[in-house]
């Protein structure tokens, strides 16, 4: 489906303050379609993932992703950090950790000075079987960027962080 825009009728004083507000900035096309480009891209990439991770290790992503933030930290992490490191609320991050101590690849302790506080770690299980996991993952990723050469990589690398500064830099 196709959609005309047409000028509204209005006075020549009044159309540079209402375009620029109705149009946006001059580029907005092009972010757009960037933004829709960068979003199929980790749509497609997430896809696979979460395939293979369900296929060659019955696991899901979510799983992956808390072994993954726990594997960073040795000392472990609280809930709380958990849920930052992984973006995500505490009940979501509540669920997945219940069924990875049920699995016995991380066990949940509570401080001494304070009960409400649980710190959750990897066990040997759990860090062996990240570890395994991370070699696979890595290798997959490898294969699905494998048409990009290492200098387009890097300048892809620069562009993210560019943007990235951008978007933190112009929050909505």
């Amino acid at each position: 489906m196709v959609f005309a825009v047409t000028e509204p009728k209005m006075s020549n004083a009044a159309k540079p303050a209402f375009f620029e507000k109705w149009g946006g900035a001059p580029h907005s096309k092009q972010s757009l379609r960037l933004w829709l480009r960068l979003l199929s891209c980790s749509m497609i990439v997430e896809k696979r993932i979460r395939v293979r991770l369900e296929e060659e290790f019955e696991t899901t992503l979510p799983r992956f992703d808390v072994l993954a933030a726990l594997e960073r930290e040795p000392d472990g992490l609280t809930m709380s950090q958990l849920s930052a490191a992984m973006m995500v609320s505490n009940g979501n991050v509540t669920g997945v950790v219940s069924r990875l101590i049920d699995d016995l690849l991380v066990v949940r302790t509570t401080e001494s000075a304070d009960k409400r506080v649980a710190t959750v770690r990897l066990t040997r299980k759990g860090r062996e079987a990240f570890q395994r996991m991370a070699r696979v993952h890595e290798e997959w990723i490898d294969h699905m960027f494998a048409a990009m050469s290492e200098a387009q990589v890097e300048q892809l690398m620069k562009l993210l962080a560019a943007m990235r500064h951008s978007i933190e830099e112009n929050p909505i």
